[in-house]
């Protein structure tokens, strides 16, 4: 069967989707690919008549659930369309099913994925990746643009929010990325381009994160938390295999397999799975025995438009905190939050990959 790639790009208010995606059309499209876009179902009810900030229930009600089930089916249809063109192909969706979810509380979500046969974890799981584009009104307030200032300050405010919820409703896909504001919005465009050739295992140039071991002196606002269980497996020289759990405040836990293969000193490509509880049991079999399982616990947040994971280290690395940003160009200038003192740079630091702090002494 032809390995169709479904992509969601998503994020808050004014966060550039929509030059995004004619950026993504001519990108793939000019290396070979059929490049399918689903449009944005809220906005065509939303011409249509729809009213989402209605008062009565019943009418909201039905047309979250209509909202729910055609965004299904377009995806369903356009997949079939996928499978009879002869060159590669891929679907990106303007929003997926879980963007729906942000916009009403938790109860009537169950209450109608409940009745279309379906649940969150059934509907993340139908796409390969998130691309989550944070808006502009978090940490690019100037390119946000409403009517008058005293409209300007409440639209930015519900923006946060509304990006914060859209975030938290996607959390838990083994392949969300979140992609910061930039001061160059280029920049921003070609880590969409980069993450979604990733996906399509296409070859990808090596680049530094930047990495720092701090100290966390204050509270962590709005942060998304959870346990990493990280095992890497025997592999060839040339290739480093990573299996993870992860779980989260919820319970909920997935299981990801990743290959990452350097072909040079400038190009490496990265495969991802999702695995079973079964088959991650099973893998476990296969453990490099020079190295051992690191345990941390994650908090992932954004501040000033920038998206950082702080992650503090359990076991034989204790009392070890790293900083990891995330897309941030080596030209920008890094936002530490208030709550966070840096101790040192460690960008570019091998001792510091997890690969090999896992090493066995």
């Amino acid at each position: 069967m032809k390995d169709i790639k479904k992509i969601v790009l998503t994020g808050g208010p004014c966060a550039g989707k929509t030059t995004a995606l004619v950026k993504i059309i001519d990108h793939f499209s000019s290396m070979g690919f059929k490049v399918f876009t689903i449009p944005e179902v809220p906005t065509l009810f939303a011409q249509s008549g729809m009213d989402y900030l209605t008062k009565n229930r019943n009418f909201f009600y039905e047309g979250e659930k209509a909202t729910l089930e055609i965004q299904l089916a377009l995806e369903d249809k356009f997949i079939k369309m996928a499978e009879q063109v002869d060159e590669p192909a891929v679907i990106v969706c303007d929003r997926g099913a879980m963007d729906i979810s942000a916009y009403m509380d938790a109860h009537l979500w169950q209450e109608i994925t409940s009745l279309v046969g379906t649940n969150s974890l059934e509907l993340r799981n139908r796409y390969d990746a998130v691309l989550h584009l944070v808006s502009a009104a978090d940490g690019a307030e100037e390119f946000y643009t409403t009517s008058n200032n005293k409209e300007r300050t409440e639209g930015l405010e519900l923006a946060r929010e509304l990006d914060k919820k859209v975030i938290n409703a996607w959390t838990e896909h083994p392949h969300l990325r979140v992609i910061n504001n930039h001061q160059d919005f280029n920049a921003k465009i070609n880590r969409v381009l980069k993450e979604i050739s990733a996906v399509l295992g296409l070859p990808q140039p090596i680049t530094e994160e930047r990495k720092y071991i701090v100290k966390v002196t204050g509270e962590i606002p709005s942060s998304i938390d959870s346990h990493i269980t990280q095992t890497y497996l025997v592999s060839d020289p040339d290739s480093e295999v990573r299996l993870r759990q992860r779980e989260w405040a919820n319970g909920n836990v997935v299981n990801v397999h990743t290959t990452t293969k350097t072909l040079n000193a400038n190009q490496q490509v990265e495969t991802e799975r999702q695995v079973s509880n079964a088959l991650y049991e099973s893998l476990l079999s296969q453990a490099d025995p020079y190295r051992q399982t690191i345990c941390k616990q994650r908090k992932s947040f954004i501040w000033k438009g920038q998206y950082f994971e702080l992650d503090t280290y359990e076991k034989q690395l204790e009392g070890l905190v790293i900083l990891e940003t995330k897309g941030i160009t080596d030209k920008e200038h890094v936002n530490f939050p208030p709550f966070i003192e840096e101790v040192e740079d460690i960008t570019g630091n091998q001792k510091y990959y997890n690969y090999n702090l896992a090493l066995r002494h």
